[in-house]
């Protein structure tokens, strides 16, 4: 990890001292502006394109056909880019971050210009299936640049930046792409990432080094175990779309039982794809990697659920609805932007033990609104859950690069996205579940629906607990480990 030498009464500041030092201003230096837009621009690419498409799709599909393949564009997209997240460490170890990051932002393009002007929509699925690959890759690697492009004092600002980006995309992407589907076409909302993309390359041509490579020869990339591990993730994609619970709970157990395998056969490998210490409870880096899993999971009841209930329970029209829905996003961003600015790494470790507890406390807020029917529950329950990711997840992901190895530091990082994917993912596929478990549909009454989503966040809230204990004891591993 870089760091910067300042002198203070003929030696070097002590990390107090220089972490105090550090403000938002610094971002904007000419020393690290460049560095700072090309790694936000590549996370906006990934939020951004995620809100463009799933606000333009369904416009594509009355325009092309192929209505029964529309989750497939979902799917496909989210499987490539989990795999190609956790291929992003092998990748960069072999052909250098620069090299990586180009190809996978031509496979972006590529897969955005197929998808622009797909004449159906197998064209379209194959455009997603690259541009999941290529963005999983680069939205990897962007976290792993951070640690080598900036001062461990500016990685804090750097998640806040990166917060922004993410606020500014569930904000204000739905909003752009249904402007340029309704005034153009939905290719035009296809089509706007495009641009974003090449300035993303002429970045990174300036500010990545090139032939940057890992120690020693890089080791083969294991492709059964990824292929395995797609396999599981699609599984879990496709449980959401199976018609009738038993089927859902079916492909569930089995991506649970291909998963787990892997996580196994891959920590006994000569040549993991995970770090080593990846989900055990011994170590400060597995047990914090199960937050980072954790916590999207929960939160997924209410990505999924949420505005359909505010719709179906309160009669709130979409745009009230998609209102209450960003207040999280918002949250988020403005929370965290408040913990980066604070200058004690010590007080922020402490202030990260919040996150999972204001989580939990926000799904219990809207479970109390969804049974007594207080709709004001909603908004505080939303902030609460912002708030949360907000306190946590700049500094924990900052954490799990701390308690890493120098060799393993690479495959952490791409680790960090690539989990977030995944448990938004796995929530969605549970809750659907249990939704669908007790009669959840196109024309349940309003009880059974009020029942469906009582149990989706009460099931959210169980998970939310878990993520507090994995928590804290990440904490205490840390200071063992004199990390924390």
């Amino acid at each position: 990890m870089t760091s910067d030498n300042i002198p203070c009464d003929g030696g070097q500041m002590s990390e107090t001292a220089v972490e105090r030092s550090a403000g938002w201003g610094e971002l904007l230096q000419p020393r690290h502006l460049v560095s700072t837009i090309t790694l936000c621009l590549g996370v906006a690419l990934f939020a951004f394109n995620e809100f463009f498409i799933s606000t333009a799709l369904p416009s594509a599909v009355v325009d092309l056909g192929g209505a029964e393949l529309l989750s497939w564009a979902f799917t496909l997209y989210l499987v490539f880019a989990i795999m190609g997240g956790l291929l992003a460490a092998n990748l960069k170890q072999r052909f250098g971050a620069r090299n990586t990051l180009l190809a996978a932002a031509a496979v972006f393009i590529a897969g955005t210009v197929l998808a622009t002007f797909a004449g159906g929509m197998s064209e379209v699925l194959a455009g997603r299936l690259l541009q999941g690959a290529g963005e999983g890759i680069v939205a990897a690697l962007c976290y792993a640049l951070i640690p080598e492009l900036f001062p461990s004092r500016l990685v804090p600002k750097v998640f806040g930046a990166e917060a922004i980006v993410w606020a500014l995309a569930a904000f204000s992407g739905p909003l752009v792409a249904g402007s340029l589907t309704e005034q153009f076409s939905w290719r035009a909302a296809f089509f706007v990432s495009l641009p974003a993309a090449i300035v993303f390359i002429v970045l990174v041509l300036f500010i990545v080094p090139r032939g940057v490579t890992g120690a020693g020869p890089a080791p083969a990339i294991p492709f059964a175990r990824l292929a395995a591990a797609g396999a599981g993730i699609l599984m879990i994609s496709l449980s959401g779309v199976a018609s009738g619970a038993a089927l859902m709970a079916l492909l569930l157990a089995a991506a649970a039982i291909v998963l787990v395998t892997v996580v196994l056969l891959d920590r006994r490998s000569e040549n993991p794809v995970l770090p080593r210490a990846a989900f055990t409870l011994r170590k400060a880096l597995g047990t914090g990697l199960w937050v980072i899993l954790l916590m999207p999971f929960a939160q997924a009841a209410g990505s999924v659920f949420l505005v359909y209930g505010l719709q179906h329970l309160w009669s709130l029209g979409p745009t009230a609805a998609g209102a209450l829905s960003a207040v999280m996003a918002i949250s988020w961003s403005l929370t965290a932007i408040g913990v980066a600015s604070i200058g004690s790494m010590a007080l922020r470790n402490r202030i990260m033990l919040v996150g999972p507890v204001l989580l939990l406390a926000g799904l219990a807020a809207i479970v109390a609104a969804i049974g007594s029917g207080a709709l004001w529950l909603v908004l505080p329950g939303q902030a609460m859950i912002g708030a949360g990711f907000g306190v946590s997840w700049g500094t924990l992901s900052q954490l799990m690069m701390d308690v890493s190895s120098d060799a393993e530091r690479d495959r952490t990082s791409a680790m960090l996205p690539t989990l977030q994917s995944a448990g938004y993912a796995i929530g969605a596929a549970v809750f659907g579940l249990v939704a669908n478990v007790m009669g959840f549909g196109e024309h349940a009454s309003t009880d059974i629906l009020r029942q469906a989503m009582l149990l989706v966040f009460g099931t959210g809230c169980a998970i939310a607990a878990v993520s507090v204990l994995f928590g804290t004891r990440t904490a205490r591993l840390a200071r063992i480990e004199g990390k924390f």
